[in-house]
This record gives structure tokens, sequence and C-alpha cells, in this order.
């Protein structure tokens, strides 16, 4: 389904609202470091968080100093949301899922890539969907027995928590495509909205299976209380998908997003953030996702969702 202007106005209501950004105000000033007075940074986020913006804080104050910029962080309702705000120019900087953005990118936003997130230092970016029941369950134990299910996924939008959980339901012939309409002719769809939403509404029993990405179950609501270990089992893993990543609006200009780049993959890290003074320990983890920092990345980086976005046929993923 191609991504309509009506049909995003409500999710995108608070990105397009939201300040000015570099390309909105129409100036082609900039200050002495080449950035424009505000940028503004988009986000969603991957749990239920009523402050985002505390988990980009160290980030934001990297990019002020860093920038001579004022940053705007705005939390937006969903991806679509994001999605509008970059191509409607309203965004100079976006966090996305690799799923997010490609769609950014089929749908005509020109942006381009400045990192991807990894959890440790060393580690290669990307991380797996999960398939997910209560260990209780005892007739749950793969895809092939979420048919008839009440199933919950995260967003239409999401990569680990609707792509690729579709892309394995049509390998396990549960599905005939990853079209909304095929999946709720075999299951029960629910979409939480966050992971962590996901993750609670199968622990709780609202929903039979379900889906949400590895260290959000593994680590994050096991750390918080919210899941006890064992409660859950995982029945199916995706292949590695590529890491969530920064991207830059083609706005800025090319000479700000060399410098943008640099900032990201040499600065935006837990050591770099700790000596500069922003914050202490875990409070240097950057996004909800808790990243250790981010790493070079690029466009070829996310052939793979283009490939998935083949294999499912999902309506999101034609321009």
């Amino acid at each position: 389904m191609t991504i309509r202007k009506t049909a995003l106005a409500a999710a995108a209501a608070a990105v397009l609202a939201a300040g000015c950004s570099s390309s909105d105000t129409g100036s082609d000033t900039a200050n002495a470091q080449g950035f424009p007075d505000t940028i503004t940074l988009a986000a969603i986020p991957a749990e239920n968080s009523s402050d985002l913006k505390a988990s980009y804080e160290p980030l934001i104050k990297l990019l002020e100093k860093e920038t001579g910029s004022s940053v705007e962080f705005v939390q937006a309702s969903d991806y679509a949301g994001v999605v509008e705000g970059m191509i409607a120019d309203n965004v100079d900087l976006a966090f996305f899922g690799p799923f997010a953005y490609v769609v950014a990118k089929i749908n005509g936003a020109k942006i381009t890539p400045l990192g991807a997130v990894i959890g440790e230092q060393g580690e290669q970016p990307g991380y797996q969907s999960y398939g997910l029941t209560r260990s209780d369950v005892a007739d749950i134990n793969g895809l092939k027995d979420f048919a008839g299910k009440k199933v919950c996924f995260v967003d239409p939008g999401s990569t680990s928590g609707f792509l690729y959980p579709t892309a394995g339901l049509i390998e396990e012939g549960v599905i005939k495509s990853g079209s909304e309409a095929d999946v709720s002719a075999a299951m029960s769809p629910v979409f939480a909205g966050g992971h962590d939403s996901s993750a609670l509404s199968i622990a709780n029993g609202d929903c039979d299976a379900g889906f949400a990405f590895d260290t959000m179950v593994d680590q994050t609501m096991i750390e918080k209380g919210d899941l006890q270990p064992g409660q859950l089992k995982t029945v199916w893993k995706s292949e590695m998908i590529a890491g969530s990543v920064f991207a830059a609006n083609d706005s800025l200009g090319a000479e700000a997003i060399d410098k943008l780049t640099s900032i990201f993959t040499e600065k935006a890290n837990v050591e770099s953030l700790q000596a500069a003074g922003f914050c202490e320990g875990d409070a240097c983890r950057i996004t909800d996702e808790r990243a250790w920092g981010v790493v070079p990345a690029t466009d070829a980086d996310y052939d793979g969702v283009r490939h998935v976005c083949d294999v499912t046929g999902s309506e999101k993923c034609k321009g």
C-alpha cells in the first residue's frame, strides 16, 4: 500500500506540527559549523515510554555541542509519522527501524544513513525477531501453530514486529502473503504498538502468541521486572536483521551530512559521551534500544530488508 497523505495526516501530526527544520524555514543561512539554527530529531518508542527523550539526552547534548544548533526532539506516534515528517521536510534527523528506513526511501524521502546502533562495543549491528508464547502453552511450538490464534504484532511498519514475522509465516505456509488481509484471514492479529506491549500481552494471556525483538525480551523487560526469566518461550527466530539506523534529510547538504556521519560514528557511544561529561554509566546508552553506540552503515546494508519485502509482497514496500 502506498503511504497516502490522507492516511498519514493524523499519524504524522506531532511531527508535522513540531518546530521548523532547516528545509522548512526556506532559509539558506547556516551557523559557523554549517548547520541550521535548529535541528529536528524524530523517533518513535520501541516500548511504552512516557519520556522517550530521556534516552536521547546524551546524544542531543553531543549534537548541540558539535553542530552549534539547538536540537528539537519529537516523539512520533508511529513509523508513518516519522516517514511523513522526512518527506515533508519537517524532520532533519530520524531514528528508523530497518523497515521504516526502506519504506521511507521507497516513498520518496531523500535520506542518507549516518550509522546503525549496536548493543555492545565491538558488536555488528543487527538483531532478531522472536516468535513468542507463554512457557506453559503446550500447543504452540512453532509458527505453524500460530494459525487460528490471537497473535500480537507490533506495528504494520515494524521490521521485527511485522515484516520479518510475516515472511516467516509465509515460509511456514500459514499465510499466502504479507498483506494485512491475508494475516487477518489466517489468525486474529493485534497491533500492540510497542515491542514491550506485545510481549506483555502474550505474558498476560491477551494474545496467544506474538512477536517482539530479541533484546527487549531477553534483557530490557527482565531488567525492568516486567517479565520473569522463563515466563515466555521463543518458538521462532528470524535471520539477523540490519540494525536500526540514524538517517539525515538530504536537504541538510552533503557537507553537513558528512560532518554528522563523523559525529555519530566517532562520538555517539558510551565511552565518548561519558568522557565528554554528558552522562554517567548506563545513562550514556542511547535510544530506547539502550545502544552502546553508533557504527558506520550504508544503504546497501538494508538490501536484506528489501529482499524480505519481495518475499512478503508487502503493500507497504511499494512506492
